[in-house]
């Protein structure tokens, strides 16, 4: 009988930083409120991240939200959308 190959799982996990699912759920909130609430203002959007990201279960850092949402603020609106 042959001797099994070595198994290691630590491969995979080691090479992604430890906090990279918290930031794939702020860049989705982010996209999502960036579709949603372009042109309004400041406060309207912070307040629209501060909720979607405690919705998905990340404590939102302030300083952020306040240059997420100042971008967001000053792009402009989408035409809506009219397919009928």
């Amino acid at each position: 009988m042959e001797p099994l190959a070595s198994v290691s799982l630590a491969t995979g996990a080691s090479t992604r930083s430890p906090g990279w699912q918290m930031q794939l759920r702020v860049d989705y909130v982010v996209n999502k409120v960036m579709q949603t609430h372009r042109g309004q203002s400041e406060a309207d959007v912070a307040q629209a991240i501060n909720d979607q990201l405690r919705s998905v279960g990340v404590v939102p850092n302030g300083r952020q939200i306040a240059q997420y949402a100042a971008a967001i603020s000053q792009l402009p609106q989408l035409p809506p959308n009219n397919r009928d």
